[in-house]
């Protein structure tokens, strides 16, 4: 079995399972081309908490031929007369944009991350030495771009909506000899996603069949099924956000409100701090109680010094924390007792 390594770093942030979940906040193409949008997002990413903004960076005429149909959804949320190539063509984000955005993500302390959808917009994105390429799910069949993404020799965040288990063995095996800092994305590919069609589980299937870190790439309405995907395992979580769900574009109307994606944030780190630690121990307030309530060993009557310790004649009751766990009972059945007790007597063999 192929297996990935189970700590990455993007840039001061680590992943693994003993991490923090590491949350993207997806303005993808939310910023319709104007770069005065873009900014307000990343202030809104920055005011929510997330660990990275994430955009999307591609080049019209290397990503798409012409005349192709938009997506259904895509069709009810922008003009149905124009093409993809027309819609995608008035959100192309230049390498000085990307550039600008870059810095201004570092003054304002927040990791930039962009998703390139071609290999000359991967050659460019190069050229900005980011942390790591999430890769969306229109590329997870897409192995020679796959390949020279990997080759690039930064960590991956692949997600895998579209796509058959089989593929995405096939895709791993090509990935792991050149690149083992990936993280898998469970991804339905719907804008957005039916309660129904979360499927969640995948999760669990991708832990028990893949040595590999995985997350979930969230499309459900409102704060919707990432919360519940973090007792699963999901240690990265994406989630497209916007100004406005009003303005015009592909995926304004199935991202968060500002205000949505500071509470969506917040829900996150309030399951992580509910599931807290794996150990089963006391915790340090548990210490106190666990004395006064724990029981011990006490005579359940009188016995005399020499008599056997029976189920008979012990029993076990709060005692304060003094004396010894009935979880020892077994040890001093049989034995006889050093001296006299008396009922109640806490027993201290």
């Amino acid at each position: 079995m192929l297996q990935f390594n189970k700590k990455i770093k993007i840039f001061n942030k680590e992943i693994s399972e003993n991490s923090k979940v590491f949350i993207i906040a997806e303005a993808g193409v939310n910023h319709n081309g104007d770069m005065r949008l873009a900014k307000a997002l990343i202030d809104v990413a920055v005011s929510s908490n997330a660990d990275a903004v994430k955009f999307q960076t591609f080049h019209t005429d290397d990503l798409i031929i012409p005349n192709v149909a938009k997506a259904p959804y895509q069709q009810k949320t922008t003009d149905s007369s124009e093409s993809q190539y027309e819609m995608l063509k008035k959100l192309e984000v230049t390498f000085e944009q990307n550039l600008e955005l870059l810095d201004y993500c570092k003054k304002k302390g927040i990791i930039f991350l962009t998703t390139p959808f071609d290999e000359s917009s991967l050659n460019e994105l190069d050229n900005l030495n980011l942390p790591a390429y999430k890769i969306s799910s229109t590329d997870l069949t897409n192995i020679p771009f796959l390949i020279k993404v990997a080759k690039k020799g930064k960590p991956i965040i692949l997600s895998t909506g579209m796509s058959y288990m089989d593929e995405i063995d096939i895709v791993l095996q090509e990935i792991f000899p050149l690149n083992q800092d990936v993280v898998l994305l469970h991804c339905t590919a719907n804008y957005p996603v039916s309660d129904d069609n979360a499927n969640l589980n995948v999760i669990s299937s991708f832990k028990n069949r893949f040595q590999i870190l995985v997350g979930y790439s969230d499309h459900t309405s409102g704060i919707g099924a990432a919360p519940f995907a973090i007792p699963l395992g999901a240690k990265v979580i994406e989630k497209h956000f916007t100004l406005s769900k009003e303005l015009e574009g592909p995926d304004h109307n199935a991202s968060l409100t500002p205000d949505e994606l500071k509470k969506f944030v917040s829900i996150i780190r309030n399951a992580e701090t509910y599931l807290g630690r794996f150990e089963k121990f006391p915790t340090y307030e548990e210490l106190k109680t666990r004395k006064l309530l724990q029981k011990s060993l006490v005579a359940f009557l009188d016995i005399k010094k020499g008599e056997f310790f029976s189920e008979t004649n012990l029993t076990a009751k709060r005692t304060g924390g003094l004396g010894i766990s009935p979880l020892y009972f077994k040890s001093l059945i049989g034995r006889k007792a050093n001296k006299e007790y008396s009922k109640d007597e806490i027993i201290d063999e």
